[in-house]
C-alpha cells in the first residue's frame, strides 16, 4: 500500500554526506555545535542545494528567538535566589528511607524546570543537593544524575520545558501547522514523568555509584587527594621518621611513596627517614588541606608559584564545572596558568569517574571536567557568572542568594507568563499579534530588565548563543533534506521498513532515530534533522503527521544513556565523578520506559 521508488538524486546523496560528516564533527567534538551546524549549512547554501533566505530563515524563526527569551527570563528568577529558597524549602531536614527521599526532591526540581530553563535549575541545584547530601552523610552521587533526570522529565510535560519542544512547535509553524499548546506535550509528558520518579526512587538510585547510608558523625564528606610535594628548604620534616606512612609532625596524610635517586619506595611498609631532596606522593584530606598549606612543612607540586596565598586566612576550595566557552580547553593545566588567569590553582580533576591529583599540569581540560581550585573567597565574586563555568562553588558551603526583595515579583511575573501563554490561544489578536508564549516571554524578559531583576547590562551572558545558533540552523539543515529530496527517501524506506505495522510502526521508527540522534549529537539538531522526515512519512502516507511530531518532542528530550546528549547530563558528570557507564546502567531502562509509553499513549491521545 505504501510502496514507492526509494531512488534519491545525487542532491539528495550531498546532503546526507554533509550532514554524516557534521554527525562525525559532532561527536569527535571538533568544534562547537553552532559552527559546526553553521559551516554544513553554509556548505549546502554554496552547493545551491538552499537558497540564502532559506539558511537565515530559522534565524528569524518564532521558537528559536522564544527559546533566547526565555534564557532571559530564567535568569531573571536565578538572580534574585528565588530558587535557591526553593530548594532548601523542600530539602528533607533529616535522612529518610531512599524512596521517600528521592521523590521529595525530585517532584518540586520536575515541576520547576517544566516551567524554567533546565541548564540554571541544575546549575543552582546540584551544589546545594551535593552538599545537603553530605551533611546527610549520603553520596551525592545517589542525587546528582537523578536530578538531571529530573529537570529532563518535568522539561516534556510543556511547551517551554525544553527547547527541543519550541524546535519542534517552530517548525510546525514554518510548515503550515498550528503549533503545540502550552500543555499539550503534558498529557503523555506527565505518566513519562511518574513512571520515572517511582523508577528513579525505588530500582534508579541502587544501579548509581556511592556508598549506603553509613553512621559516619563527619559533618561533611570531604574527598581524598593523592598529590605531588616535596620539602620546601629549611623544612622541619627533613630528619623526620615515618613509620608506615605516617609522621608525628603530620598526623592527617599518609605518605604513599617517596622518589629517591630514581628509585621508589612504598613508605607504608617500614620505616624511613625524610630527606631534604625527596618527592613524595602523599593522601590528604581536603579539609585539612587548608590548614596544611600555610604551615610550609610540604610544597605541592600543583599548587607551585602559588605562594602569595600562603599566609592568607581566606583560603578556600572552590568546585568549578567547566563550560564550553572556557578559554583553556584542550590545553593542559600547566600550558593555561590558572595563577595568571584566575589567582587560582588547580588542585584536582573530576572526569569520567576519575579523579586526577598527582602530575595534574599534564591534564589536558574539556568540557565537563570537574576542577577543585585552591583560590581565595573573591574567585566567586570574580568569576561566578563567568561563561568559562557552568558553575562554582564553596566545598562545603552554599553562597548565599542575592536580591532578596525582588524574589515574590519574578515568580509572580514567570506565572503571569504561563497563564498567558496557556489561555492566550483564547483570546483575541493584539494588533494582528498571536497571544502565544514568545509574546508574553518577551513581554516578562523586557519588565525584568526595566526592574533590575535581570542585569540589564549583562543580559547577553545570560543567552547561550552556541545553542541558538544550533537551533537557527537546524531550521536551515531541515530544509535542505526537504529541497533535496532525501527527507523524502528516507521516509520511503522507513514506510517500506515497517509497513506491516501501519502508521504505528513508522511512529516507533521516528522515535527510534531521534533517540539515537539525540544521545550522540545535540537534542535540538536530532529534532530539526528527522521533523523533515516525519513530515514526509504522514504525507506518504496519508495521515496526520501530528502524532510524529509529539514523538519526536519527547524522543529528543529523553536523552538519558550518555553525558553528552543532554546539558544537564553532562554539567552533573564532574560534579558526581560519574562515569560514562553509569549513565547508560541507569539511562537504558529510562529511556525504554519512555518509549513504551510514548508508542502506547502517543496514537490514542494524537489519532492518524
Amino acid at each position: 500500500m505504501f510502496e514507492k521508488s526509494t531512488l534519491m538524486t545525487f542532491e539528495g546523496y550531498f546532503v546526507i554526506a554533509v550532514i554524516v560528516v557534521m554527525i562525525i564533527a559532532l561527536i569527535n567534538d571538533w568544534m562547537r555545535p553552532g559552527l559546526l551546524l553553521f559551516s554544513a549549512l553554509v556548505v549546502l547554501m554554496s552547493a545551491g542545494v538552499i537558497t540564502t533566505q532559506e539558511s537565515l530563515a530559522g534565524f528569524s524563526n518564532k521558537g528559536m528567538l522564544t527559546v533566547a527569551v526565555l534564557f532571559l527570563v530564567s535568569e531573571g528568577v536565578r538572580q534574585t535566589g528565588a530558587l535557591n529558597i526553593v530548594a532548601r524549602a523542600f530539602l528533607p531536614k533529616r535522612r529518610g528511607k531512599m524512596p521517600i527521599t528521592l521523590t521529595k526532591i525530585l517532584i518540586p526540581v520536575s515541576f520547576i524546570s517544566a516551567f524554567l530553563n533546565n541548564t540554571p535549575v541544575v546549575i543552582i541545584f546540584a551544589p546545594m543537593i551535593k552538599n545537603w547530601a553530605e551533611k546527610m552523610n549520603l553520596s551525592p552521587q545517589k542525587f546528582l544524575i537523578p536530578l538531571s533526570y529530573a529537570t529532563i522529565l518535568g522539561g516534556i510535560c510543556t511547551l517551554i520545558g525544553t527547547s527541543t519542544n519550541l524546535v519542534v512547535h517552530g517548525l510546525m509553524l514554518e510548515n503550515g501547522f498550528g503549533g503545540l499548546f502550552m500543555f499539550e506535550l503534558g498529557k503523555v509528558g506527565i505518566w513519562i514523568a511518574l513512571t520515572g520518579f517511582i523508577y528513579l526512587a525505588f530500582i534508579g538510585h541502587r544501579l548509581l555509584p556511592g556508598k549506603k547510608d553509613n553512621n559516619k558523625k563527619d559533618s561533611l564528606d570531604y574527598k581524598e587527594y593523592f598529590l605531588d610535594a616535596t620539602l620546601p628548604p629549611n623544612s622541619s620534616l627533613a630528619g623526620e621518621e615515618i613509620n608506615k606512612g605516617r609522621t608525628h609532625q603530620l598526623k592527617n596524610i599518609i605518605i604513599h611513596s617517596i622518589e629517591r635517586n630514581h628509585e621508589i619506595i612504598d613508605a607504608r611498609k617500614g620505616k624511613y627517614i625524610l630527606h631534604q631532596d625527596d618527592k613524595l606522593v602523599i593522601a590528604v584530606k581536603s579539609e585539612i588541606l587548608e590548614n596544611l598549606i600555610p604551615q610550609r612543612k610540604l610544597e605541592f607540586k600543583a599548587l607551585k608559584g602559588f605562594g602569595k596565598f600562603y599566609k592568607s586566612t581566606d583560603i578556600k576550595q572552590i568546585e568549578a564545572v567547566i563550560a564550553p566557552r572556557f578559554p583553556g580547553i584542550n590545553q593542559t593545566v600547566d600550558q593555561f596558568d590558572f595563577l595568571n588567569h584566575y589567582q587560582a590553582e588547580v588542585l584536582a580533576v573530576y572526569r569520567n569517574g576519575e579523579t586526577i591529583s598527582t602530575n595534574v599540569g599534564d591534564f589536558r581540560m574539556k568540557a565537563g571536567d570537574s576542577l577543585v581550585l585552591l583560590t581565595n573567597e573573591n574567585f566567586i565574586k570574580n568569576w561566578g557568572e563567568s561563561t568559562g563555568f557552568y558553575l562554582t562553588s564553596f566545598i562545603g558551603e552554599i553562597p548565599p542568594p542575592r536580591y532578596k526583595g525582588q524574589r515574590l515579583l519574578a515568580l509572580l511575573l514567570v506565572l503571569l507568563m504561563i497563564i498567558g501563554a496557556t489561555v492566550g490561544r483564547y483570546l483575541p489578536e493584539v494588533g494582528g499579534n498571536k497571544l502565544d508564549m514568545f509574546y508574553f516571554a518577551a513581554i516578562v524578559a523586557v519588565l525584568m530588565a526595566w526592574i533590575n531583576i535581570l542585569p540589564n547590562r549583562k543580559y547577553t551572558k545570560a543567552i547561550s548563543w552556541d545553542v541558538l545558533i544550533t537551533i537557527a540552523c537546524a531550521f536551515g539543515l531541515s530544509k535542505a533534506l526537504q529541497n533535496s529530496g532525501a527527507a523524502d527517501s528516507i521516509a520511503t524506506t522507513a514506510i517500506n521498513f515497517s509497513k506491516s505495522f501501519g502508521p504505528v510502526g513508522v511512529l516507533i521508527t521516528i522515535y527510534l532515530i531521534t533517540t539515537v540522534f539525540t544521545e550522540i549529537i545535540t537534542n535540538n539538531a536530532a529534532a530539526a534533522l528527522v521533523f523533515p522526515i516525519a513530515f514526509s512519512a504522514a504525507t506518504q502516507m496519508g495521515v496526520d503527521p501530528k502524532p510524529f511530531f509529539i514523538a519526536i518532542c519527547i524522543a529528543a528530550s529523553a536523552s538519558f544513556s550518555s553525558p553528552i546528549g543532554y546539558q544537564t547530563n553532562l554539567l552533573v558528570q564532574g560534579l558526581g565523578n560519574y562515569k560514562f557507564g553509569d549513565y547508560t546502567k541507569v539511562g537504558l531502562p529510562l529511556n525504554l520506559i519512555a518509549f513504551i509509553i510514548s508508542v502506547i499513549l502517543i496514537p490514542m491521545i494524537w489519532p492518524f
